[in-house]
């Protein structure tokens, strides 16, 4: 039965997960946020990590929790330098993250990492889709559904960077590792852009879906 079995997040404990900020273009514009003319980069840290239907807790020092509904890759074969041509080499699969976002704390410095890492704020899954299933990864729907309202509705051909140049780029820097998961970006209608803002909060319901992958939902409580 199904309705019994808890679904962990597919990489409970990834080596890596790296976050790329303002990649769809509608997301930059409704911050009146320059287009970067490389991918902004963030980390995430693995104590982050939910599986589907488990709770994004709201911490008791934020005030402005966000959601951000991101198509994920999964780095099979690890590697250094690798070439835009050569990508599809290196990915396992593809899942789905909401890259939950504590925007008070993100923005109190240059750097975001504070904002973005607090436990829970990785809700993954429900599953990892193999690359051979996916054709095309830059022409997937994807869509935020909070509490029954449609927030964000776009498509990963709106992607600034999409998987092919994040992998080069990325790898430029760093080694690739396989479990490594690149969160690759928010489409528009954030909460924090909203008038007035939408922030999460207890007894909502998060629901992310890419086509292709499925639904990764999460329950929003408060931290007891």
């Amino acid at each position: 039965d199904a309705s019994h079995v808890r679904l962990l997040a597919p990489i409970p404990r990834p080596p890596k997960i790296i976050g790329i900020g303002l990649n769809y273009r509608d997301h930059a514009e409704e911050q009146k946020a320059e287009i970067p003319p490389v991918p902004a980069v963030f980390a995430k840290f693995p104590t982050s990590v939910i599986g589907h239907g488990q709770n994004i807790v709201l911490p008791k020092n934020s005030t402005k929790p966000d959601y951000e509904a991101e198509f994920a890759v999964v780095i099979g074969k690890g590697g250094r330098h690798i070439p835009e041509e050569r990508w599809r080499q290196h990915v396992f699969g593809y899942t789905i993250v909401n890259d939950v976002s504590a925007r008070d704390f993100q923005r109190a410095t240059s750097q975001w990492t504070m904002g973005k890492t607090f436990d829970t704020f990785c809700p993954m899954g429900p599953a990892i889709v193999t690359a051979d299933e996916i054709e095309d990864p830059h022409s997937l729907d994807i869509s935020m559904t909070l509490s029954g309202e449609v927030m964000q509705s776009s498509n990963t051909r709106n992607l600034i960077f999409g998987v092919p140049q994040l992998i080069a780029y990325l790898s430029s820097v760093f080694t690739l590792e396989p479990g490594d998961v690149i969160a690759t970006g928010t489409p528009g209608g954030v909460g924090f852009v909203r008038r007035p803002p939408r922030w999460l909060k207890p007894g909502d319901e998060c629901r992310v879906r890419v086509q292709g992958i499925g639904e990764l939902v999460n329950p929003v409580v408060a931290e007891a």
